[in-house]
């Protein structure tokens, strides 16, 4: 494991709220973890859209109050383009947003349940545990200032 591996696993602490979202076109669907991968709450669908943004945001800061989280990390696959309005809200909003890499939800997927399908309720899970682990990299959201952000 490398010292970068290191740092990005101990910013995941007691009191940080993972969450993992798979990306859609249309629909995106985020699942909430504590440090240790324990699920806070149920699978949450919110629209590719502002108001979807917001519910998603107010969804977060729900788990957050009840389970006395402080911070957040929100990780993602990159599908496409599909995920740049929501990075760019959840910049706006002081939000951490990391990536994880699309062949290690796969093969992480694999080693779980031994099955190649694709689950938009098991991705976020998939995606949250490489945050947890450390498994990630931080996008540069600032080359989309001249995209029109929340259509």
């Amino acid at each position: 494991m490398n010292c970068k591996q290191n740092e990005r696993i101990n910013q995941v602490k007691e009191s940080t709220l993972v969450v993992g979202i798979d990306i859609g076109s249309t629909t995106h669907y985020a699942r909430a973890f504590d440090w240790r991968g324990i699920e806070l709450g149920k699978v949450f669908k919110f629209s590719n859209s502002r108001e979807g943004f917001d519910s998603f945001k107010d969804w977060m800061q729900w788990i957050l109050n009840i389970n006395n989280k402080s911070d957040v990390i929100v990780g993602i696959e990159p599908t496409g383009h599909y995920w740049f309005d929501l990075g760019a809200y959840l910049e706006d909003g002081g939000i951490l947003l990391v990536m994880v890499n699309p062949y290690a939800v796969k093969q992480t997927k694999e080693l779980d349940d031994n099955s190649q399908s694709k689950n938009d309720c098991k991705d976020p899970k998939v995606i949250a545990k490489l945050v947890i682990e450390g498994r990630y990299s931080a996008p540069y959201i600032h080359l989309m200032v001249s995209m029109q952000i929340y259509e």
